[in-house]
């Protein structure tokens, strides 16, 4: 079973190509913005065009754009092969790839920049691998309040430790590669975006 995993929820654009377990081949490029310029050629430049016999894309929460980037692109190569396609969170990628570099850990918090000053947060159990709340976006001072003993991984880690400099904390983007880490249960989300809050726009009274 080979699948193609599409990571640009955050400021990377990253993608593997997956056999099983193994990783055949893979890219991981922090771009910032033009995820939607890079990925297809990132693609193509794998084995075979990296054609594959599933998809795997990262749902969110991150950059709004970069989300609906990779889920456009996922859908349509879904579409045009005629093979399924399912997503997975960035957090839970984030919090799997925190218990590969921190195994004395039981638990961890992983965090991403989230914008308007905020972070997206979720809690882990690592062992096995399962959220412990829900996602919030979160102001960062009341993320660090919230940590506790935990540690922090991910994107956001910079902000709490402006708040909260003895805090333990990697800062580390989602990797397309890392994706074998997750247990099949938190890579089987309905490919859709998790977005972490509510949209910004409202609607007229």
């Amino acid at each position: 079973m080979r699948t193609l995993v599409i990571d640009t929820a955050t400021a990377a654009c990253s993608i593997a190509l997956i056999e099983g377990e193994a990783v055949m081949a893979s890219a991981h490029e922090v771009v910032g913005r033009g995820h939607a310029e890079r990925l297809l050629p990132i693609i193509a430049a794998l084995p075979e065009g990296g054609r594959a016999d599933a998809i795997l894309v990262d749902c969110g929460p991150g950059s709004f754009t970069g989300v609906r980037v990779g889920l456009a692109a996922a859908r349509a190569l879904a579409l045009g092969w005629g093979v399924p396609v399912s997503g997975y969170s960035s957090l839970a990628l984030l919090a799997a790839m925190g218990a590969r570099t921190m195994p004395s850990l039981d638990r961890i918090a992983a965090v991403l920049e989230g914008g308007h000053g905020e972070v997206f947060m979720q809690s882990f159990r690592l062992s096995p691998l399962a959220p412990l709340d829900a996602v919030e976006s979160l102001a960062p001072e009341v993320a660090a309040a919230r940590i506790g003993g935990m540690a922090a991984v991910g994107s956001g880690a910079a902000r709490l430790l402006a708040v909260a400099p003895g805090l333990a904390a990697n800062d580390l983007l989602p990797e397309a590669a890392a994706a074998p880490l997750l247990p099949p249960a938190l890579r089987a989300l309905a490919p859709s975006p998790l977005y972490g809050r509510a949209p910004d726009a409202k609607l007229p009274a």
